[in-house]
């Protein structure tokens, strides 16, 4: 169990050095100053490993571990975090030596190092996340920490409850292995095309179209609307946008970093 901070360590941490701790937890994205006063006194944040309950106290936190509900929080300004949402007809790499659209086309030159982290196939829209932050992006695509990833897919023909049923409880045995997903409801339909919203943790290629094919029910349009915490909200096709240090954070906590 942690532990209230220790009356020495407070009493240096209460000088005139260091930024308070709850103005640095504003600055992380956990909201107002008077909001995260409350987070202090209701026992909710650590300083490296013992639990602050009173204001007062003064950090350096770019020396400090800074915890808020056990999950460490991250100030660092080094490192670049981008939301993009990639249209049809673009490729998820940097460069094509065919001079066909890249994510490069879309975010430019203006930060070096940056790259993607997983890809969407040529024709599957939505949400790509980009970093330059290697720790980061290892975490987010190794299968190990199987971070969700959430499609809107249109397919073929109307599909039965008790196939989203059946691919969730059972799944299906493609030619690389047997498959489930997460989650699998019904959107809308009509006789001609169901639109469904699929949640998977695999990163294998094209797992969502081959998983429809693979019944009869071939994919016409595929969205990726969210990867763990990050979503793609109101972010208009072919444009992107930084993350808040508070999403940062939230995928940081979600690959266990």
């Amino acid at each position: 169990m942690p532990h209230h901070y220790s009356r020495a360590q407070k009493a240096h941490q209460e000088s005139h050095d260091g930024v308070r701790l709850q103005k640095v937890l504003a600055q992380a994205g956990f909201g107002s100053r008077r909001k995260c006063e409350v987070m202090i006194t209701d026992g909710r944040v650590e300083v490296d490993g013992e639990l602050v309950t009173e204001l007062g106290v003064r950090v350096d936190p770019q020396h400090q571990e800074i915890r808020v509900d056990g999950s460490r929080i991250h100030l660092s300004n080094k490192h670049i975090t981008l939301a993009l949402n990639k249209p049809r007809k673009v490729l998820s790499t940097m460069d094509d030596p065919k001079g066909r659209w890249t994510l490069r086309d879309i975010v430019g030159d203006r930060y070096e190092r940056i790259f993607h982290m997983g890809r969407l196939d040529y024709d599957t829209e939505g949400l790509i996340l980009m970093t330059d932050d290697g720790e980061l992006a290892q975490h987010v695509m190794h299968p190990k920490y199987e971070i969700e990833k959430t499609y809107i897919a249109t397919v073929e023909g109307h599909i039965g409850g008790g196939v989203c049923h059946r691919l969730v409880r059972t799944g299906v045995q493609l030619d690389d292995g047997w498959i489930k997903l997460d989650q699998c409801s019904i959107i809308t339909q009509n006789r001609e095309r169901s639109v469904l919203k699929v949640v998977l943790h695999s990163g294998r290629n094209r797992i969502v179209r081959r998983i429809f094919g693979s019944i009869g029910f071939p994919v016409t349009r595929l969205i990726r609307t969210q990867i763990g915490p990050i979503s793609l909200g109101e972010l208009k096709s072919g444009s992107y946008r930084i993350l808040s240090t508070h999403e940062v954070n939230s995928l940081h906590k979600a690959v266990g970093l």
